[in-house]
């Protein structure tokens, strides 16, 4: 019998520079996916809360205090806590500033990004995570490449046309699951992904989940993103 993560950290610090002018007035997790008049984080926390999640720590940076307001007014799912970089620590400095504020220090966390729209089951990774008794598991997706792919045969002749096949490779999908002794690994400043995960790794403690055949995933980077994340609510929910 598994007991699943209560606690995550979001987080949300980022400019998003990349999807100006969405985020000239707004940090990133901020800006609304068309359609739905709910901001990222507000579906991000919908879906923990519907995955046993009860608190919420979320890390904020680049204009925290829209942020902060939204939260205060809005009808939240579970207790939220806010933390504010006051300077810059990294994403590793600013995971671990975030962490020391978990209800329960002592028991498995659940962390992502601000700017991932996912849906899939916590619980199966955090199961997942327990039987490989892993200090980290990182979410992996395969997304789609933005370009159409050629095929050709031996001799040069061009076979077949794909438009945005999936990625040959893997990445980091931005969500994750946490052993209570990481909070302790990561960086005071600086960036957990050339230190923590390498070093995590080469010890054979660093587990990779991939995503459930099927499973929702989207990195909201671009306004291209915010276009196609709504298209593709439309075809999720048939409006």
């Amino acid at each position: 019998m598994h007991t699943y993560p209560t606690q995550a950290v979001i987080l949300a610090g980022g400019q998003g520079s990349r999807l100006r002018p969405y985020t000239d007035d707004r940090p990133k997790p901020m800006v609304e996916i068309p359609g739905t008049g709910t901001p990222i984080i507000g579906h991000q926390l919908s879906w923990l809360a519907a995955e046993g999640v009860t608190d919420a720590v979320i890390s904020c940076g680049h204009l925290a205090d829209v942020l902060q307001e939204w939260l205060a007014s809005a009808d939240l799912p579970l207790r939220v806590t806010t933390v504010v970089e006051t300077e810059p620590l990294g994403r590793g400095g600013g995971l671990r500033h975030a962490a020391r504020r978990l209800p329960h220090p002592s028991e498995p966390w659940y962390a992502t990004n601000g700017d991932i729209w996912t849906r899939f089951s916590l619980r199966e990774m955090a199961a997942f995570h327990a039987e490989r008794d892993a200090t980290a598991t990182l979410a992996l997706a395969r997304p789609r490449i933005p370009w159409g792919a050629v095929e050709t045969d031996a001799f040069g002749h061009i076979t077949d046309f794909i438009e945005s096949p999936p990625s040959p490779y893997l990445i980091n999908a931005g969500v994750y699951v946490f052993a209570p002794a990481f909070t302790a690994m990561l960086p005071e400043r600086g960036d957990h992904e050339r230190t923590t995960f390498p070093r995590l790794a080469r010890e054979r403690r660093l587990a990779g989940f991939p995503l459930p055949h099927g499973a929702y995933w989207r990195a909201i980077d671009t306004a291209k993103d915010l276009t196609e994340a709504a298209r593709e609510l439309g075809a999720h929910t048939g409006g």
